[in-house]
């Protein structure tokens, strides 16, 4: 049978979600913890594979991530989630856990995903937000032109070639992506950008948050934006921000099969930037 997980974690201590030679990562946890769980009987007959809807790089959390692996194992749905939990650092929580059919696809059945990027600005770090929030030194009594951003997002929105703000290392087949929405919330010393497309490139959304800031700073006109991506040339562009303030926070999948909502209130972002 198919299982699928609804997962939380932070991923400051991981080299990000896919399985690494010797590199400790949220897969190779998520999956011991599962394998412990069924018995090594199971694991033999069947060993654990997980497929992921997105694989979050090095140090980018998750408040929505859904998986998907086979087992012969039947347990009750919340048997699953307490059960593997208990295996779990406390790092990384499942949510929730339900069978699913096996034409569902953690990665292939979603159609859209979102990210929230969560920043801090002003002229001191905060201690609290180590790990957990970007930060943006400015010096006291200086704010970011917060319309300025908003109006270079517009061209970003539909359809394009985000070659301009693709990694080198990506391993994606296309750099043509579809962005849904991009919102922006400000309210000092916090910042929130949160990005629904169908998919994303290795680094995109960190990497557009280095665009929007370097806009916002008034280092570059909002017209900047669409300039590097008519371009389609990663060496024009702006630095790959920080990866701590990054959130995958929901996947979206057709009503079908059935997958819970992620559990975002008790997120410490905003209700106003979770919709929760």
């Amino acid at each position: 049978m198919r299982i699928a997980l609804g997962l939380q974690y932070d991923g400051s201590p991981y080299s990000g979600w896919q399985t690494q030679v010797n590199h400790n990562t949220v897969q190779d946890e998520l999956e011991k913890a599962i394998s412990a769980f069924v018995g090594e009987q199971a694991c033999a007959e069947l060993p654990i594979h997980t497929i992921t809807a997105g694989r979050t790089d090095a140090g980018v959390h998750a408040l929505g991530q859904v998986v998907h692996f086979d087992t012969n194992v039947e347990r009750e749905d919340f048997s699953w989630v307490r059960g593997v939990n208990s295996f779990l650092p406390p790092s990384i929580v499942v949510n929730w856990a339900k069978p699913v059919s096996d034409d569902f696809s953690a990665r292939f059945s979603a159609y859209e995903r979102e990210y929230i990027y969560a920043l801090q600005v002003g002229p001191c770090r905060s201690p609290m937000s180590h790990s957990r929030a970007g930060y943006l030194m400015l010096p006291p009594n200086q704010w970011l032109d917060i319309d300025a951003m908003k109006k270079s997002a517009e061209c970003l929105i539909g359809e394009h070639d985000f070659s301009s703000f693709r990694s080198s290392e990506c391993q994606s087949k296309t750099p043509i992506k579809t962005i849904y929405s991009i919102e922006i919330f400000a309210e000092q010393p916090w910042l929130y950008f949160k990005i629904q497309g169908n998919a994303f490139l290795h680094h995109m959304i960190r990497n557009v948050v280095g665009y929007f800031l370097q806009i916002g700073q008034g280092r570059q006109k909002p017209e900047w934006m669409g300039e590097v991506l008519t371009a389609k040339n990663r060496q024009i562009a702006a630095p790959t921000f920080m990866a701590d303030g990054l959130y995958l926070a929901k996947i979206q999948y057709p009503e079908a099969f059935s997958i819970p909502a992620p559990w975002l209130e008790n997120s410490w972002l905003p209700a106003k930037v979770t919709g929760k």
